[in-house]
This record gives C-alpha cells, structure tokens and sequence, in this order.
C-alpha cells in the first residue's frame, strides 16, 4: 500500500489497518506512526493558511502490524494558530500520541537568520548507497540512504554520528509532491546517532520526538535530502540527539529532537 492510499484510509475511516513493509524489529516503524498521526492532524486543523510549525510524538508503546483507531482533538483554534492532538489506539490501549501546533505568517518586525549551515557533501549519485542488510529493519528498504560521513551502524565506532543524503525509493514509491505526513515518515529513517558505537546487532528505540519545521516544504518525494545528527548526551540506557535536515538547496526544512532508549 502507498503512502498516498494510508492517508485516503484514514481520511475514510477511524480504524486503519497498517500496511505491510514498516516493520522496525517486532513494531512498526516510528515514522510510520508519527506519519499517520500528522495526516490525521493536518485534516482535524483543516486550515490551508496554517503550515506545520511543530510538533511532539511520544512513542508510548509498542504499535503492532494490524488494525490501529485514529482520534483526533482540536484543542485550541485561534486566528493565527491551531493546535491538535492525535492519539493512535490498538487493543483499547494509547499507543502513540502527537501534538502538533499549525500556523498562519504574521506580520513581524524580528528577523533572525542563524539557521545551523548543511554540510557540504559530495551528491549523493558520486556515493554509494547503503545496502540492505539482512539484519537490519525491514523499514529500511523503503528508503534510499547514502553515508556521506560517519560509519554504519553496529561497526564499533570510536564516536557517535554521521550524515548524508536520503529520499524516498523510488522503485517503491511515485514520485508527487511531498506533504508534512511524508516529512515524518522520512525523516526518522535514520538511525539514531549512537548506533554506529554499537559492537553488535542490538535494538534501540525512540522515546520521544520534537520536530520544529523551519522554511516551508517545497519537494517532492524522489527529491534528495540531506541529514546530520549529533548526540548530547548518552548514558543509563538512553541518549539524546537532535537533527537537521536540508533539502538539495540547502535551506533548513527541520530541526528534530529525540530521547533514544539504548539497548547495548
């Protein structure tokens, strides 16, 4: 199932079965989930003059492949912003919960422009695509992903961290224009920045997500993107990160934060 049929179901229905192919270990994969959250949040602010401005996913249990039910709340609807939860259900239990704000340009007489500058890598066609592996999470394969600094995950790494490029598979999915549910499901794909400290094959998952949108959305979904991560802190089990992410331009289109739980 594409993307673009999920967002109609949803649309259609409250209850939604989650397709095949977005598994992330035993669950589906957080991307997914926060991409279905965000659809079903832009629909409930229903307000093309207000573009996604932030929002917060907290991943409170595991989301399974089958059947999952959508609610929606509009909590505040003012002139200028409107802010939405979206709660995702499977077996009469919360699994996943996004609050997303959505808003409409004001006038303003504060200018600031110290936006983080993308790294300057190679194209991405000059690197070499990182290849499926048999171990890694079935997700995976819906993505074209190329390192362009950093090791791999699970290679022992003296030091946390990489970047490079990443878009959609194209032999997986048509290329259309690309909305804020797509931005989600994209922008997760990579892992988190520890991993490449990893020794072993051994799972991590996200605890919790803040995405705060930057320049507005103007690509589409064969289009490359370009992504860094860098890690605060890690420790206990748990680390935090934030991420930016480019488009080709090298305009800021998101700034992401996370709480990692690490397995290893």
């Amino acid at each position: 199932m594409s993307l673009a049929a999920l967002y109609q179901r949803i649309d259609q229905s409250a209850w939604v079965d989650i397709p095949e192919g977005w598994l992330q270990g035993r669950t589906i994969y957080g991307g997914l989930v926060a991409a279905m959250l965000m659809h079903k949040a832009a629909a409930a602010a229903a307000d093309a003059g207000k573009r996604l401005l932030s929002a917060s996913v907290t991943f409170a249990g595991p989301v399974q492949l089958g059947q999952a039910k959508l609610t929606a709340e509009v909590l505040r609807q003012g002139k200028s912003v409107t802010t939405v939860e979206v709660r995702l259900w499977q077996d009469g239990a919360v699994q996943s919960i996004l609050l997303a704000s959505f808003g409409a340009p004001r006038e303003s007489s504060i200018q600031v422009s110290h936006e983080r500058q993308a790294p300057d890598y190679p194209p991405a066609e000059q690197l070499q695509l990182a290849q499926h592996h048999p171990l890694a999470p079935e997700c995976f394969q819906q993505m074209q992903m190329a390192w362009a600094e950093g090791q791999y995950p699970c290679t022992a790494a003296a030091q946390p961290d990489f970047g490079g490029w990443f878009r959609f598979d194209p032999a997986r999915h048509e290329n259309r224009a690309m909305n804020t549910a797509d931005l989600m499901a994209a922008f997760d794909m990579w892992p988190p920045g520890v991993l490449p400290m990893y020794r072993a094959m051994a799972p991590a998952s996200s605890l919790t997500w803040h995405l705060t949108c930057v320049h507005p959305l103007r690509n589409s979904l064969h289009d490359w993107l370009k992504y860094k991560v860098f890690t605060d802190h890690a420790a206990g089990g748990y680390a935090t990160e934030y991420a930016h992410l480019w488009d080709a331009d090298n305009r800021l289109i998101a700034i992401s934060r996370q709480t990692v739980a690490v397995f290893a």
